[in-house]
């Protein structure tokens, strides 16, 4: 019993020890200033969650007017009250409840205002085509390289039948070839939409069509460079096919062959290559801006156009893989190619659609 005694009295003597009473002191003392800053500010949070909770449920009519005009400063109030929660002592379950309220009133305050219904009405209804035309100067820069590129790959092959195989990708000769004769290259035209070279050649063309349109744009940021050496590089093959059937005397038949999903897919392509070309020389001439912030302002602007490419590249691919298997002659592949063409230019170029959709978009 001796023995044990000390140790049991001198820890008996530490609870009261000056040290230990400041330690309690201290804890107390921040209890205290904790629950008195959750009761200081726990009404403005408590009408902030029902502010919240109602527009959450859908019922923002039902919210009354100074409700609404308190929202903006009751959210800043809340998210300084997290601040400072998190360097002091709250309690964590009050902690997390004040994380998930700053989180719920932040989509409010600052979140998409429509769903996803209303962006697409206002993307199709002029948001697409103003975004578009916003292009300009950059659009016939495009075109231009696009014409560029063709007539090069045509003088290019003419002169030396080799290039048609530098130019051509990997996979997509097959029997197009210079030295094939009329008929051969005819029978790539017509009356084989079930054999598989045909259909490995369009989706080639196809792939290789789409990774021009991401690369056109993506690369944009060089300052336009590389966007536009994509442009004359991809329609450099298409003047070396044209070249190809040309010299069998069938161009027309390989036009109509192309348009039916190529008008749409080159149309696609113009549009990349532009935004690409927006986003380049917004870099190489910014103004008084930072190169960056123009840039990223460039990418702003150019984003909803790429979205309309997705898109296009889309029905492109459905028109490849469907219409052009089940037209079999050219004029009604021309009728469709032309069809599609004078559309998307009456859509981005004639139709403005609703004035205040394309303002917003």
């Amino acid at each position: 019993m001796n023995a044990h005694a000390p140790t049991l009295i001198g820890r008996l003597g530490t609870w009261f020890s000056p040290a230990a009473t400041a330690e309690i002191a201290a804890a107390e003392d921040a209890a205290l200033r904790s629950d008195r800053f959750r009761l200081e500010r726990e009404g403005e949070w408590k009408r902030l969650e029902a502010i919240v909770a109602r527009i959450e449920r859908g019922r923002l009519r039902s919210v009354p007017d100074e409700d609404l005009l308190a929202l903006p400063a009751l959210y800043r109030t809340a998210v300084s009250s997290l601040a400072v929660a998190r360097e002091t002592s709250l309690d964590r379950e009050t902690l997390l409840w004040l994380e998930g309220l700053t989180r719920r009133a932040w989509f409010i305050v600052y979140g998409p205002r429509a769903g996803l219904g209303d962006w697409l009405m206002r993307f199709f209804g002029g948001g697409w085509g103003a975004s578009v035309r916003a292009l300009g100067l950059d659009l016939l820069i495009a075109l231009a390289l696009m014409v560029a590129g063709t007539v090069a790959g045509w003088l290019l092959v003419a002169s030396d039948p080799d290039w048609y195989y530098a130019l051509m990708p990997g996979g997509m000769a097959d029997a197009r070839v210079p030295g094939a004769s009329r008929a051969v290259l005819m029978g790539t035209l017509f009356g084989k939409q079930n054999e598989t070279g045909l259909a490995v050649f369009a989706a080639s063309l196809f792939s290789n069509n789409t990774q021009v349109s991401i690369l056109a744009f993506a690369l944009g940021f060089a300052f336009g460079l590389p966007s536009a050496l994509l442009l004359i590089q991809n329609t450099a093959l298409l003047g070396s096919l044209l070249w190809l059937y040309h010299g069998q005397g069938l161009t027309l038949e390989l036009v109509g062959w192309l348009s039916v999903h190529g008008t749409t897919e080159l149309f696609a392509i113009l549009l990349a290559g532009a935004s690409g070309i927006h986003i380049g020389r917004a870099m190489a001439f910014p103004g008084e801006a930072a190169v960056l912030e123009a840039a990223a302002a460039a990418g702003r602007r150019t984003a909803q156009v790429m979205a309309g490419v997705v898109l296009m590249l889309i029905v492109a691919g459905l028109l490849e893989g469907f219409a052009r298997q089940l037209i079999d002659n050219t004029a009604g592949r021309l009728i469709l190619g032309g069809f599609m063409l004078v559309f998307w230019i009456g859509y981005f170029f004639v139709w403005r659609g609703n004035a205040k959709a394309g303002a917003g978009a």
